[in-house]
């Protein structure tokens, strides 16, 4: 059968990517934060998947607030990179695995969770970037993609337990697959950060590092937390965090598996204005 064997989180702070497109990462500024992804590099060419299940937030670029899924997950073989106002990164296109998704879309919605089939879109800095970052510079990318929008833009958005029993439902889907398929699942986005109003450059360092924490120790709980808590100690755009959940939802020790293995853990402010976070988590 198919497993995760891993999850990974990341930020996906779009000036990291273009910090990249650039030649600008072993400028002063830009050297710290991609020195906290060395070891992940190299770690992925050590226990390279066959899938990554890559949970991020459109920015308006596949959906439109015409528009707005709550969750929606890509079933295309291929998605090309967005433009997003400036040309599409100099990244490769990503490769789906449209059969992989299909089932995972079939299992999670008869567990109840809706979601919205999308066979065709382009993606953004939200999927890229995390690529970029775990991968580097790239002639194509070393697995497939299946990309996995979540609403965290627009309100009503989900909440962070609903993310949670999500990432539970798509560990039973992969698991149900009958091919032997190595699976990471990423969570990306977060962590502290604001862009606009009075309170545009928020950065809470101690919120976000104890959420680093009960995201290890304590999930579920961490689920627990509201809405409000994310606006008000990790900014407005602090609620992308829920996402990691999503991740951490699809661990085995959620459902009394061992506790995962620790592999990396980094933190850096500033870049771009904004907290950097990014863990992984290796089941046993």
């Amino acid at each position: 059968m198919a497993r995760i064997t891993a999850s990974v989180y990341t930020s996906h702070v779009p000036a990291i990517g273009a910090a990249m497109d650039l030649k600008k990462t072993e400028e002063p500024y830009w050297q710290k934060v991609f020195a906290g992804y060395e070891f992940s590099r190299q770690w992925m060419r050590d226990n390279k998947p066959d899938v990554v299940f890559l949970v991020f937030n459109d920015h308006a670029t596949a959906f439109s607030l015409e528009m707005i899924p709550t969750f929606a997950i890509g079933t295309a073989a291929h998605y090309k990179v967005a433009d997003e106002g400036w040309g599409p990164r100099p990244v490769p296109d990503v490769q789906g695995d449209p059969d992989f998704a299909a089932h995972i879309a079939h299992s999670v919605i008869q567990q109840d969770f809706d979601l919205t089939i999308v066979n065709k879109m382009d993606v953004d800095h939200g999927l890229t970037v995390p690529l970029s970052l775990l991968c580097g510079d790239a002639q194509e990318w070393p697995f497939k993609v299946v990309p996995f929008a979540v609403n965290v833009v627009q309100y009503p958005v989900p909440s962070g337990m609903r993310c949670f029993r999500l990432g539970q439902a798509i560990r039973k889907a992969v698991e149900s697959y009958d091919e032997d398929l190595n699976v990471q699942i990423w969570g990306t986005g977060g962590m502290s950060h604001q862009l606009q109003g009075p309170r545009a450059g928020l950065i809470n360092r101690e919120w976000d590092n104890a959420f680093l924490d009960r995201l290890i120790a304590d999930p579920e709980g961490l689920a627990a937390v509201p809405h409000m808590e994310y606006v008000q100690e990790a900014g407005s755009e602090g609620i992308e965090l829920v996402m990691w959940l999503i991740a951490r939802g699809a661990m085995a020790d959620v459902d009394g598996g061992p506790k995962p293995t620790l592999r990396h853990r980094f933190y850096h402010v500033p870049a771009s204005n904004t907290a950097v976070g990014h863990m992984i988590l290796e089941n046993r």
